[in-house]
């Protein structure tokens, strides 16, 4: 019963907040329309932007210590107080987040329950969207760069042309943050919240030292590292996606062994269905993201798929990819990233994207939709090095332009 009224709770609060527009569009946890795909896209297209600019880009990735389990009950009330939550749904809440108490059973034994003096209650409906308030400031702070969050995972960027001028920006931008923390009283582990630097590789090879030097207010300084796994996908300076796609090659072929030893007893379905729901999604997960990574990592991802297709069909190696990918009814790599990337396009255009993706895409058709059309348009391919639509949206090596006029070399209907 309880978990009924929390739902009914939930969705009015959640739909108060949705109408009022109150949460930031920089947090994409615990929303619908939103996901980590996204969040990497957004913050690796500002990246590649910057990278397409000339600048260097530095960016802050915080870690805060037990971040769901020390928010404030006190501040929580007030902020829900400030954003129009009247004095009886208030009482309600206080009442929802006070005298709780927690304990540890083991079989038979049961530890003595102790106090729960702060924290949102984990494993609740209501639990996600009072942590989401609760930060819900935090991007106000950050007046001179772009906060991006998804849940607790936040990270703090922006672009300058020198690093100088980039170390000065990170350094104010992370003393606000670092006094926005001690305020609501939260906890950021300093030692897992570091710094990466980005750009091209002319850009990063001219700096003596490629690293970025912020302090904290214990006077030490954040570590600068090369290589970051930021929402299940590791970064790199250059944004080439290669230590990703290494390290997502040296995670599946041992798996992919471990199948091979106990091929015997699978049946041909039932290897179809383990690469389809195990190994696939791991290759998968993020795929729009990299898609416009050069073709010698991506190649990588490629001999991978045709080993798990190998492995479904129990052939030798002398047996043609395309032959495989025939037989299983399976789209090559390409295909399948070429398809997330349109399935993404027409998110867009259905309005089931966030808006910080949405203003990335033309929302418009450019020919409008009336009951004479004239000639259907088509899409066009042309080569190019690398393209990003409106402004720098990443695709793969290739740009899809619609026109309304019917080419001469197309044959008769």
């Amino acid at each position: 019963m309880s978990k009924i009224l929390e739902k009914c709770v939930y969705t009015q609060l959640r739909d108060y907040y949705q109408y009022q527009n109150y949460l930031t569009p920089d947090q994409s946890g615990f929303r619908p329309n939103h996901s980590t795909t996204t969040a990497l896209l957004k913050v690796c297209n500002d990246i590649q932007a910057g990278m397409e600019q000339g600048n260097l880009t530095g960016a802050i990735f915080l870690d805060f210590a037990k971040a769901f389990d020390t928010v404030d009950h006190g501040i929580l009330l007030q902020k829900l107080k400030n954003s129009g939550i009247g004095d009886s749904t208030l009482t309600w809440f206080q009442s929802y987040v006070s005298d709780r108490s927690q304990f540890v059973s083991i079989s038979d034994s049961t530890s003595l329950p102790l106090p729960v003096t702060c924290g949102v209650p984990q494993g609740s409906i209501l639990g996600p969207l009072l942590f989401t308030i609760f930060i819900n400031d935090l991007p106000n702070v950050c007046k001179a760069s772009t906060v991006h969050m998804y849940a607790d995972d936040t990270v703090i960027y922006t672009s300058k042309p020198n690093l100088p001028q980039l170390e000065a920006v990170l350094q104010e931008e992370f003393t606000g943050v670092e006094k926005w923390i001690a305020n609501n009283k939260l906890f950021l582990n300093t030692d897992k919240t570091v710094t990466m630097l980005f750009g091209t590789k002319p850009k990063l090879h001219k700096l003596q030292t490629p690293h970025l030097c912020v302090g904290t207010k214990s006077n030490g300084t954040l570590t600068t590292v090369t290589s970051l796994k930021y929402l299940g996908m590791w970064l790199d300076p250059n944004l080439s996606f290669g230590p990703h796609i290494e390290k997502l090659s040296s995670k599946l072929y041992p798996k992919l062994g471990a199948l091979y030893r106990n091929k015997s007893c699978l049946s041909p379905a039932v290897r179809k269905q383990i690469v389809q729901q195990m190994l696939m999604p791991a290759i998968e997960y993020g795929d729009v993201v990299y898609a416009a990574a050069p073709q010698t990592h991506l190649q990588k991802l490629t001999t991978l798929y045709n080993s798990f297709c190998r492995f479904v069909l129990q052939c030798n190696y002398m047996t043609h990819h395309c032959d495989m990918l025939k037989e299983l009814n399976w789209p090559s790599l390409d295909s399948r990233r070429t398809l997330h990337l349109s399935n993404l396009v027409f998110k867009s255009f259905s309005g089931k994207l966030p808006p910080y993706l949405n203003m990335l895409l033309p929302q418009q058709f450019p020919h409008p939709i009336t009951s004479d059309p004239g000639p259907a348009p088509y899409l066009q391919y042309r080569n190019t090095k690398r393209k990003w639509l409106d402004p720098h949206f990443p695709t793969e090596h290739r740009k899809y332009g619609i026109t309304s006029q019917t080419p001469s070399n197309l044959p008769p209907v």
